[in-house]
């Protein structure tokens, strides 16, 4: 068995977590995990699979959203029978590589009928430590941008932080669930967004309005806000030139178009 993704990632296609998830399903599917067996520790597969534990995560939230494996009190975390799960599917269903940016853009219209709602509810509910979760986070994307990363991880983070604000599970679940997709978009857009200082400034400005409007209690401002956010990322989306979808760019949209999210009903 392949005992380090790193390596394997840095020579092919697809992430460390592609990779971890990819080697753990096939070994579950091959019956190398039996049914209600438990799966080995997160301690034990950082150090088989020579990955940080965020990866490790990562990978067994796919494998739950594949209906592979699943959380038992005193358990852990143990493999399904394949009676026991009916995956529901998301596919962008994009079948040409010219239509990547149509998937950039769906994965926007459905962020815009989830990041507003949340945004509202987490400006009614908020605690003040979550508050100042949301505006540490914005703090962390400022910090990757000065420092030249792609501050991917840490976009992803702030909008995870005020699904988590919005004090309903059901939202935290579905971002967990969404994750592959949204780092996929995340990623593109920040790959455009950095080309311009124009547009780095308005994500800044569009991220701050809405901690803003969530720190100060205001819903109805906070949905705009979220709502104006996803609206300009699809237009900066829209603007981008050819240049931009023949470079990193594309390769990251082509990326996003492949994938699919799968989850139990």
């Amino acid at each position: 068995m392949p005992s380090n993704p790193a390596s394997r990632a840095a020579r092919g296609k697809g992430t460390l977590a592609d990779h971890v998830t990819s080697q753990l399903a096939q070994q579950i599917r091959s019956g190398q995990f039996a049914p209600d067996a438990r799966l080995p520790s997160e301690m034990e597969l950082t150090e088989r699979f020579a990955v940080s534990r965020t990866v490790i995560r990562e990978a067994i939230s796919r494998l739950k959203s594949e209906g592979l494996v699943g959380s038992r009190r005193g358990s852990g975390t143990v493999v399904l029978g394949a009676n026991q799960a009916t995956p529901f599917r998301l596919d962008l269903q994009v079948g040409d590589v010219r239509d990547s940016i149509q998937a950039v853009l769906r994965v926007i219209e459905l962020r815009r009928g989830v990041e507003g709602e949340m945004a509202a509810l987490a400006a009614q509910r908020r605690t003040r430590a979550q508050s100042r979760a949301i505006g540490q986070a914005l703090k962390a994307i400022d910090a990757a941008a000065a420092q030249g990363r792609d501050g991917v991880q840490e976009d992803f983070a702030f909008h995870a932080a005020i699904s988590n604000a919005a004090h309903n599970p059901l939202y935290t679940s579905l971002v967990q669930f969404l994750s592959q997709f949204l780092h996929g978009a995340i990623r593109v857009a920040r790959i455009n967004e950095a080309r311009r200082a124009d547009f780095q400034q308005q994500v800044r400005s569009e991220h701050a309005a809405i901690a803003q409007a969530i720190a100060e209690g205001d819903a109805a401002a906070a949905r705009a806000a979220a709502l104006q956010h996803m609206e300009n990322s699809a237009r900066r989306i829209q603007a981008a030139d050819s240049e931009f979808w023949a470079s990193e760019g594309g390769k990251a949209a082509r990326h996003l178009a492949q994938v699919k999210a799968s989850g139990v009903e």
